[in-house]
């Protein structure tokens, strides 16, 4: 069976673990390829438009087409194939006159949680031991 979406994820970061972890028991998950891109995983095919640093610097995903989008965007399109967040997705691919007005702002708040998250995967590590 081919994969409406492709997700690349580190595997080795227990934050995205734990995310990743919640997307694959949510309806609609055997409909997504997840590729863990961690520094320990075998090297896989990411395709000529994202390398492994790449990969591990963003979240990433690749759509049955071939586009990759990374950040915010490829949070919506994310969750625009699993039915519980296919709201949120949607609301995030809204247009308005042509526009996108709450992606760019989804992506700010993305890029400020960037530095957080090597603290955040601390915590989670923390409380799994």
């Amino acid at each position: 069976m081919s994969s409406d979406l492709t997700v690349y994820y580190d595997g080795g970061c227990p934050l995205c673990r734990a995310e990743i972890g919640h997307y694959r028991q949510c309806r609609g998950a055997e409909r997504i390829a997840f590729v863990d891109v961690g520094r320990t995983a075998p090297e896989v095919g990411l395709g000529p438009d994202l390398d492994r640093a790449d990969a591990l610097r963003r979240f990433h995903v690749r759509g049955a087409d071939g586009q990759l989008v990374s950040g915010a965007a490829a949070f919506a399109r994310l969750w625009r194939v699993l039915p519980h967040w296919h709201s949120l997705g949607r609301l995030l691919d809204l247009r308005v006159f042509g526009l996108r007005p709450l992606l760019p702002l989804a992506e700010a708040a993305y890029r400020l949680s960037l530095p957080l998250r090597p603290r955040l995967a601390r915590l989670i590590a923390r409380r799994h031991r």
